[in-house]
């Protein structure tokens, strides 16, 4: 009987927890943060999609300002669609308006607007095809917060039987086309990266029978692709603008460098002053794009990523997306890193000459501190020469002044006896004055000198 009650505990103990159990589960506080980064995994994720489709991508650099305008943009149109408002921390927006679909994004420098509609296959390269912003409000889409960065039409086919001569004519150029099999062989790719007349590039992708999901992946790292390559030449005009920079301040740190070999004394508070002046400019140029190069170094390390996600492989005649880029890109990315390179060689040479510099003026400084210290000495000893030529003069003053009252006490004493005249007293008392003043003295400088 005793047993039987620990035995039901027992069982109820080792057996798992029902549902209603688990929702009473108290769990400790909770980070502030913890829901934002776990929902960071999942953001900006690829859409289903299912060919044939319209794709226009537009990328628009904005500042602090202008994704603010970009938010209160997007509100704007979902408000003229009767739709739901996003909220002021929204960063990644996808919505149905009926005739296209709205993909918007914010990220760190530029806001990425992405309009996708249904196309058609039959036709396709025997005239101008259709795009996705032809049915976008033109009103509202010349008004996009920000500056141009790119723009990108794409077209998704479900058909694999087109070939170059059907989409050269109307599409593409031929002395720039860039072809490649993807997903595996699953997909084919064709682009030209020519900015055509209506301010956009093309690019045309052969679905097959990719299914929607890997589909919806593989049209995200294509419209990536464009996007992240131009984000990462925004560096080249800021290396090529430095570039004039650091020619003139290597020049000038050399022509200091020989100058400081050969300057004298006079001469290194001049050139102090040109290698502060000229630190501060290199300083100044660092900061000014060093966010830059990085945020360049970056972008081209996600292009790369990309095009190997994207698992091309080459068609007969024709160079891969990859090929192309690493031609192509491979100078501007040589050009940002150099200058990244020299400016951090360039910055460290002022920092050796600067410290070479404050050494030799530290060097002088203490021969110039040693020499005053000797100088010091030298005074210094002549006023102890001077004051014991002034001791010996007190002596004989104080002697004049001590003989001469014993003189007057003389004359004084002889009214009641004193039996020497007041010379003789004098003469007498001079040499014992003399020699007690004398040892007076020489007492008070033992005393002087001992403490």
């Amino acid at each position: 009987r005793l047993q039987a009650p620990l035995s039901l505990a027992l069982c109820h103990y080792g057996r798992s927890l029902s549902a209603n159990e688990l929702s009473m589960t108290q769990l400790p506080p909770a980070h502030p943060q913890r829901m934002a980064l776990h929902n960071e995994i999942h953001a900006r994720p690829p859409e289903s999609l299912s060919a044939p489709l319209a794709i226009s991508h537009i990328v628009m650099v904005c500042d602090a300002a202008g994704r603010a305008a970009s938010r209160e943009h997007v509100a704007q149109l979902l408000r003229d669609h009767h739709l739901p408002q996003p909220d002021a921390q929204s960063t990644h927006i996808r919505m149905d308006l009926g005739p296209f679909r709205l993909r918007w994004e914010m990220h760190t420098e530029f806001v990425t607007w992405t309009f996708t509609r249904t196309a058609s296959n039959e036709g396709f390269g025997e005239r101008e095809p259709a795009t996705a912003v032809e049915v976008v409000p033109q009103g509202w889409l010349a008004g996009l917060p920000g500056q141009c960065l790119a723009g990108l039409h794409l077209w998704v086919l479900g058909n694999k039987n087109f070939g170059t001569q059907t989409l050269v004519p109307h599409v593409l150029s031929e002395d720039t086309l860039v072809a490649s099999t993807v997903a595996d062989g699953h997909g084919e790719v064709y682009t030209d990266f020519i900015v055509h007349a209506d301010g956009f590039s093309r690019m045309v992708l052969l679905a097959g029978s990719m299914t929607p999901r890997r589909l919806g992946r593989l049209v995200q790292q294509l419209l990536e692709i464009d996007t992240y390559r131009m984000a990462a030449l925004l560096g080249l005009p800021a290396a090529r603008e430095a570039s004039s920079t650091l020619a003139y301040a290597e020049r000038e740190l050399a022509e200091l460098a020989e100058a400081i070999r050969s300057a004298n004394r006079d001469d290194e508070p001049q050139l102090l002053d040109r290698l502060t002046k000229l630190a501060g400019q290199v300083e100044s140029q660092y900061a000014a794009t060093h966010s830059r190069f990085s945020a360049s170094a970056a972008y081209f390390e996600l292009v790369d990523r990309r095009i190997a996600d994207i698992a091309e492989s080459r068609l007969s005649g024709l160079q891969t997306i990859g090929e192309f880029m690493q031609r192509r890109l491979t100078p501007a990315r040589s050009t940002c890193e150099w200058s990244t390179r020299r400016q951090d060689a360039l910055s460290q040479r002022v920092s050796r000459i600067s410290n070479l510099l404050r050494t030799r003026v530290e060097i002088e400084q203490q021969q110039s501190s040693q020499a005053l210290l000797g100088a010091m000495n030298t005074r210094q000893g002549l006023q102890l020469k001077l004051q014991s030529t002034v001791e010996g003069l007190s002596v004989a003053a104080i002697t004049y002044y001590i003989v001469g009252l014993v003189s007057y006490l003389a004359k004084g004493a002889q009214a009641i006896g004193w039996p020497w005249s007041p010379e003789t007293t004098a003469a007498f008392a001079i040499p014992v004055v003399v020699l007690t003043i004398w040892w007076l003295l020489r007492r008070l400088h033992r005393r002087v000198f001992k403490d």
